[in-house]
């Protein structure tokens, strides 16, 4: 027998790991576990543990219909891995790989315990089309600016790498089981079973990502596919999506592939999760304005845009695409609060949250990122909005308050917050 580890890939169809385990092995038994390490931080009706539980019991039913079961537990993957193996006399551990600091020093871990038994750990590449060292610059070196990382992504990019892994031809290689199990409660968890706002579909239309490039940048309309939830926890194939981008709008294509890029940079300079990228950014000096900070937080700002977007983002869970790089440059250009404070607050309210990618576009906004928009580039909220929502529907949906007595006059001045900033970029840069 053998172990199939799920982690942020929750289906069956498509699956890179599950698929080499099933054509290499007779019995696989498939398995899952609520990381309490992680679980501890989070807030007891975080939706995304929610989401994560609706979709195992989804996952656990088809593999019952195959007369099999997905094993569910709680607790310390680095302890609970290696004691399931050893119960369940298996001779190897199948996964799919995760690039994020955490996850690569739990499963070095992992590794060497599975080692002492003589248990292989064997992952695979599912989550992304291009990982580690597969794009590199002509030096060896990894890329650190987006447009030529690019151009060498679609340089390399072929129908072999967006095929699809046919896990499903094999499922009677799967671990049959007499009786099955439950999945743990949300309560047993120690979270609520609430569900706050609905959760997006598993759809990809095709019609969508054909119109996506006009409509994206406008947030009251239906553009974006909001499916970045299903690619986090891996509910969708990323080849699935990858080879519609690829037929259908190449617009559609960059977006993941800044998800890659991500994933690539956060795979080879982890420093910057918790510093600047450009080092010499970590000189500047924030303020530290905690009321600034909560009116932003609460959509309470002042400037339309600002406030619809952070006020979706507390009801939905959600923010569209062009209104966070609008308020994330708010935060750290205008308020001049360090952009860690807001990306710690978007990783506590995103149902898509994903360290790479979070930790990437608010660097990318403070302007201390590996390809960011420059620090003198400060976004003028109001110019934003008679762009992108000049009839100001989504600020009315959002918002509805605004135009009356009751909404706040702007916490900040443009012009002053402009001059301040870069003031201050410059004095910190040129030390």
């Amino acid at each position: 027998m053998v172990l199939f580890w799920h982690r942020r890939d929750l289906r069956i169809e498509d699956n890179a790991g599950l698929y080499k385990a099933l054509k290499e092995n007779d019995q696989v038994q498939p398995v899952f576990i609520f990381d309490d390490q992680i679980l501890s931080r989070l807030p007891k009706d975080d939706q995304r543990v929610l989401f994560i539980h609706q979709e195992l019991q989804r996952l656990k039913s088809e593999y019952q219909a195959h007369g099999s079961d997905l094993l569910i537990f709680h607790g310390n993957p680095s302890e609970l891995i290696p004691k399931i193996a050893r119960e369940l006399a298996c001779e190897k551990v199948y996964t799919n790989r995760d690039y994020e600091p955490y996850a690569l020093t739990r499963d070095q871990f992992i590794y060497q315990e599975l080692e002492k038994s003589n248990i292989s750990f064997i992952g695979s590449k599912d989550h992304v089309i291009f990982e580690k060292n597969e794009v590199l610059k002509d030096d060896g070196l990894p890329y650190t600016i987006f447009t030529p990382y690019s151009r060498k992504w679609k340089a390399k990019l072929s129908d072999y790498f967006l095929k699809s892994y046919p896990s499903t031809a094999y499922l009677s290689h799967l671990s049959k089981c007499a009786e099955t199990s439950d999945c743990p409660s949300m309560e047993d968890l120690g979270f609520s079973d609430v569900q706050l706002f609905p959760f997006p579909e598993r759809i990809v239309h095709d019609e969508l990502v054909r119109a996506y490039q006009e409509n994206r940048d406008f947030p009251i309309k239906n553009g974006t596919s909001k499916l970045s939830v299903h690619l986090r926890f891996g509910t969708i194939s990323i080849r699935q999506l990858a080879r519609q981008a690829h037929l259908n709008n190449e617009t559609f294509l960059n977006e993941l592939i800044w998800r890659d890029f991500y994933q690539m940079i956060i795979y080879h300079f982890p420093h910057s999760v918790n510093g600047s990228f450009k080092k010499q950014y970590d000189k500047i000096v924030w303020e530290h304005n905690e009321q600034h900070f909560k009116s932003w937080c609460e959509g309470k700002t002042g400037y339309p845009l600002v406030d619809a977007g952070m006020r979706e983002l507390n009801e939905t869970g959600f923010m569209h695409n062009r209104v966070r790089m609008v308020v994330a440059s708010f935060l750290t250009k205008h308020l001049l609060i360090d952009w860690r404070w807001g990306e710690s607050y978007f990783a506590q309210k995103l149902m898509d949250f994903e360290l790479a990618s979070n930790i990437g576009g608010w660097q990318w906004a403070a302007g201390c990122g590996c390809d960011a928009a420059p620090y003198f580039r400060v976004f003028n909220p109001t110019a934003q909005q008679e762009k992108f929502d000049k009839q100001k529907q989504y600020i009315q949906k959002w918002v509805p308050e605004f135009g009356s007595s009751s909404y706040p006059e702007p916490i900040i001045d443009h012009a002053f917050a402009r001059d301040r900033v870069l003031t201050r970029f410059k004095q910190a840069l040129n030390d």
